[in-house]
C-alpha cells in the first residue's frame, strides 16, 4: 500500500496540478526542492549532486517530474541545461533509491513524446523505436537513466507525455493570448499531428499507475484522439469563439525559435496511450473539444 510519496519538480504544470490531488487523496507527501528546504514536507536537493540514500529511504513512491523547460531557442548553453537537468537529475535520483536501505515500491519518472521525434502520419506506441534529433537524443538518454532503480528490482515507469492541456499555464497558456485576439491560427501547414493529454487525466494516469503494478516501462500520457495542428487550432478557436485563420509559416517558426520550433511547433507525433487503454485508465476527456471546454472554464 502507497502513503508516502516523494516528489520533484513540483512548480511545473503537471506537479501543480498532481499535489493538491495526492494530498487530497490523504498521501503523505514530500518535495524534493532546489536550495534550502522550508519545512520537514521538504528534501534539499541539487539534481547535478549525489544524494545521500538514506535522504530518500522509507518512501513508497517516487514521482519524478523536473527538468529544464524546453521552451526557447536552443543554444547551446539552453541544450546543456535541458539535458542535464534530466538525464543527471534521474541519474542521481535513480541511483540514490537504488541504494536506499528501504526502497520505494515505484519510480515514476516523466519522459517526453520526443522520444519518437518527427514522425509524419506514422502511429506510435510504446513499442515504436526511437526517432532522431536532440530531443529524442535527451528522451533515450533521460529514460536510460532510471535503470539503476528498475535493476535493484524497483517498478520502474518512464512517462512518455504529450502536450498537456491545463489551465495553470503550460503550452495552452502561450496560445491562448493569440487565439483570444482573433489572430491565432496553424502553424506552418498544420498536417503535424498533435498528442494531447487533458491535465486532469495527466493527474489521473498517474494514480493509475501508482496503483497498477503491471504498468512498468515507457507509457504514453496522451489522449486516445490526437488531432492535427489544423484542427486544434480551429477547435480552440471554436472553442474561444474566436476565427483561428491567420496562420504561421513555417519559415517564421524557424526564424522565431530555430531548431525548437522545427522540432516541438513544426514536428508531428501521431501516438497512441496503448499501455494505458490496455490497462484499463478510464479516459475523462477524449475528446479535444470537450477538454478544452473543461480546462477554459477553470
Amino acid at each position: 500500500m502507497i502513503s508516502r510519496i516523494l516528489v520533484s519538480g513540483v512548480s511545473g504544470p503537471i506537479g501543480a496540478s498532481l499535489l493538491p490531488s495526492l494530498k487530497t487523496r490523504g498521501f503523505e507527501v514530500t518535495r524534493l526542492v532546489r536550495g534550502a528546504a522550508a519545512g520537514d514536507d521538504q528534501i534539499s536537493w541539487n539534481p547535478a549532486k549525489p544524494i545521500a540514500p538514506n535522504m530518500v529511504s522509507g518512501f513508497d513512491a517516487v514521482i519524478h517530474l523536473a527538468g529544464e523547460s524546453i521552451v526557447g531557442r536552443w543554444t547551446k548553453t539552453k541544450k546543456i541545461k535541458i539535458r542535464s537537468s534530466r538525464v543527471a537529475g534521474t541519474t542521481t535520483l535513480a541511483e540514490a533509491l537504488a541504494a536506499a536501505q528501504d526502497k520505494p515500491q515505484v519510480f515514476v519518472c516523466s519522459s517526453a513524446i520526443g522520444y519518437y521525434g518527427d514522425r509524419g502520419d506514422e502511429v506510435l506506441n510504446e513499442e515504436s523505436k526511437p526517432g532522431i534529433g536532440f530531443l529524442a537524443d535527451v528522451c533515450r538518454e533521460w529514460e536510460a537513466a532510471t535503470q539503476a532503480a528498475a535493476h535493484a528490482g524497483i517498478r520502474t515507469v518512464q512517462m512518455r507525455t504529450g502536450v498537456v492541456l491545463s489551465p495553470k499555464g503550460g503550452a495552452l497558456g502561450k496560445m491562448l493570448t493569440p487565439f483570444k485576439m482573433g489572430v491565432g491560427g496553424k502553424i506552418g501547414d498544420g498536417q503535424q499531428w498533435m498528442s494531447w493529454i487533458d491535465a486532469q487525466d495527466m493527474v489521473g494516469a498517474i494514480h493509475h499507475i501508482l496503483k497498477s503494478d503491471l504498468l512498468q516501462g515507457p507509457v504514453n500520457m496522451v489522449a486516445p484522439k490526437p488531432v492535427t495542428n489544423a484542427e486544434f487550432a480551429k477547435t480552440l478557436g471554436g472553442v474561444l469563439s474566436r476565427p483561428a485563420i491567420l496562420p504561421v509559416p513555417a519559415f517564421a517558426v524557424k526564424l522565431a525559435f530555430g531548431e525548437m520550433g522545427e522540432t516541438v511547433l513544426l514536428g508531428s507525433q501521431r501516438v497512441e496511450p496503448t499501455q494505458l487503454v490496455m490497462s484499463g485508465y478510464p479516459f475523462r476527456f477524449s475528446s479535444l473539444r470537450a477538454s478544452l471546454e473543461n480546462t477554459l472554464r477553470r
